[in-house]
């Protein structure tokens, strides 16, 4: 996809084309950066003398080896220089993958040393946690690299550690490396970049054979097949086969207006504790003997144990009296925990949580991120414990089904439609119009109707604009933020590119600016594409309120155009007094120079204004 911006700068100057005055069309490619975090395993690994083993520094020259990875004819020279200022590697480029699609470009960051994935621990978690948030506002997406033996426990755990996470993360590797010519490396490392790059799925993921699971619902299944991986009790978050179908329906977001941010204080003193028929009650009192904080207790069925045990359960009493968090999760592969047999509400009468239908790895990780909160007490740990955080767990909330709305069955009736796959068509059809009606005028009664009638907050029209681009345009603050605490994206990005939080700049919307930084949102612009906006703040009727705005939304005013010039050079060539005296305000580079070798008193001299060049003279001094 391609964005064509013209902005009419003026008009020639002395027989050159002046850097304002130049009439150009800007041949922007709108462009999605992931960042691959590359830890090892199976995927990188490389053939030698002993057979495959895992070297440092041969993964990614290897990768841009192969066309399918790297797209030689795609200029990515701006993209190395930001990348480069992030101590980030050069950058590939995904060839392009047809009509209406952003351009993927992304970089490899390799870990040293590089680790089999059974040789991961709580640690390399926090690692990898750490460096999402280091370069969270640099990349749409990220791409971890991992070996396939603990997988599921690390997106687990990632999938706590990353609180209101408003960006794609997804876990890959193979079973067999990529370096050999039948690899299911291949298919996976790539499904992986382009889903990272081009879907907002604010979830941490796993992509393996074609299938996109939640990481905290991911199991291996198979250590040999390749399709290695499943989710046992929810379906697959996307499917890719001869197009990627996403389940929007089933995407998790966060609903609240706060930040991202990671917590990384895990408790590592918790275990596993299997039952089997005549289990020694010594064997249950030690287990949960200090030091333990924490303990998965897999029990049989759905959630049962020997009630005739009178010993194994005062042992399980004595640990919960003493603040031991156990949960309670089944052996079975599918289903969960229920307590409707007598049996199993022994379990909860001696202090047992139930687990639901989490996975072993996902209940693991979780009481290692509850217990790790050190503010929360007791009780607020068992709560926790209980809730759907991140969607590892089923919650039966009573919601209407689509199917089941009397809303879309008026209007079903209306135009003579009556399967439950009609219907369908019809709320998704309806949905995108009355959801952007509803964000245009405010009307949150009317929201709240469409989502009660089974609605997503991000749905979004041809142009891809979500309800929430809409009332950030409008301005409409309270509007905005109910739409957030019900899982709208900051990060959704139009057709264009743009995302909500420049058309709340443009509507020239503070408050709405101020809700999206608190939530998280930030400018995600090249430095080129930064540089042509203010510009075009610049030329705006009111330059000074426009400027100001970019400036609440955390702009970096030292940036330049192709020619060099920075903002101040522009205000400067419009002769604009005021918009240079806010810049001065904010104490930007005054010595930048332009492709011509002038600073923006070079050219207030050349220009004749006196004004100008008495305000950068007096700023220089001072």
């Amino acid at each position: 996809m391609e964005r064509f911006v013209t902005h009419e700068l003026g008009d020639h100057d002395g027989g050159r084309i002046s850097p304002v005055a130049s009439v150009t069309t800007l041949d922007i490619h709108v462009r999605a950066h992931v960042l691959v975090l590359y830890t090892g395993g199976t995927v990188g690994m490389m053939p030698g003398e002993n057979g495959y083993d895992i070297r440092a520094d041969c993964f990614e020259p290897f990768v841009r080896s192969i066309p399918l990875f790297h797209d030689k004819l795609l200029d990515v020279s701006a993209d190395t220089e930001s990348y480069s200022h992030l101590g980030l590697p050069e950058p590939l480029a995904l060839p392009c993958t047809g009509s209406g699609q952003r351009r993927i470009v992304y970089t490899i960051k390799e870990y040293s040393p590089l680790l089999d994935s059974s040789n991961m621990d709580m640690d390399d978690w926090v690692l990898i946690t750490q460096d999402i948030k280091h370069y969270y506002q640099h990349f749409d997406g990220f791409v971890i690299l991992h070996g396939t033996d603990t997988m599921a426990y690390t997106a687990s755990a990632l999938s706590f550690m990353l609180e209101n996470l408003g960006k794609t993360v997804i876990l890959t590797g193979s079973q067999i490396p990529i370096s050999e010519t039948r690899s299911d490396g291949i298919d996976n490392f790539l499904g992986a970049l382009m889903i990272a790059g081009t879907y907002p799925i604010p979830e941490v993921t796993l992509y393996f054979h074609g299938k996109l699971l939640r990481g905290n619902r991911a199991a291996k299944c198979s250590s040999d097949a390749l399709a290695a991986f499943n989710s046992m009790n929810i379906q697959p978050l996307a499917l890719a086969g001869v197009r990627i179908v996403v389940e929007w329906d089933l995407i998790h977001r966060p609903t609240t207006t706060a930040k991202f941010d990671v917590h990384t204080k895990l408790e590592p003193r918790v275990g596993v504790l299997r039952l089997f028929p005549g289990i020694a009650s010594e064997t249950v009192r030690q287990f949960l003997a200090p030091p333990l904080r924490g303990c998965v207790l897999q029990t049989y069925g759905v959630g049962n144990a020997p009630s005739n045990r009178e010993d194994i359960l005062k042992a399980l009493h004595e640990a919960t009296e003493r603040d031991v968090l156990i949960v309670n999760c089944t052996q079975c592969v599918h289903g969960g925990v229920v307590d409707s047999y007598a049996v199993g509400k022994t379990l909860v009468k001696a202090g047992l949580i139930s687990g639901s239908d989490m996975t072993l790895e996902a209940a693991l990780t979780k009481l290692a991120y509850v217990l790790g909160k050190q503010a929360l007490s007791h009780q607020e740990r068992r709560k926790l414990m209980h809730d759907n955080l991140r969607g590892e767990l089923t919650v039966n909330l009573g919601q209407l089904a689509l199917d089941d709305s009397q809303f879309i069955l008026k209007v079903a009736q209306v135009i003579g439609v009556s399967t439950g796959q009609e219907l369908k068509k019809v709320g998704s059809a309806l949905f995108p119009s009355l959801l952007l009606a509803a964000a245009r005028s405010g009307d949150i009664r009317l929201m709240k109707e469409l989502f009660r009638q089974g609605a997503d907050a991000n749905t979004s029209d041809a142009d891809l604009r979500s309800p929430l681009h809409v009332a950030c345009a409008e301005g409409h603050t309270d509007m905005v933020r109910y739409l957030l605490e019900r899982g709208a994206s900051v990060y959704a990005r139009d057709r264009f590119g743009r995302m909500p939080l420049q058309d709340a700049i443009w509507g020239k919307h503070a408050d709405v600016v101020q809700l999206l930084r608190k939530t998280g949102a930030h400018l995600q612009l090249g430095t080129a594409e930064l540089a042509h906006e203010l510009t075009a703040a610049v030329f705006s009727e009111h330059s000074v309120s426009s400027l100001e705005m970019w400036c609440l939304a955390g702009a970096d005013f030292n940036v330049s155009d192709h020619f060099g010039m920075s903002p101040l050079h522009t205000c400067v060539m419009k002769k604009d007094a005021a918009a240079v005296a806010y810049l001065l305000s904010l104490r930007v580079d005054t010595q930048m120079k332009n492709e011509w070798g002038n600073r923006p008193l070079d050219e207030a001299k050349r220009l004749d204004c006196t004004e100008i060049a008495k305000l950068l003279e007096e700023y220089q001094e001072s």
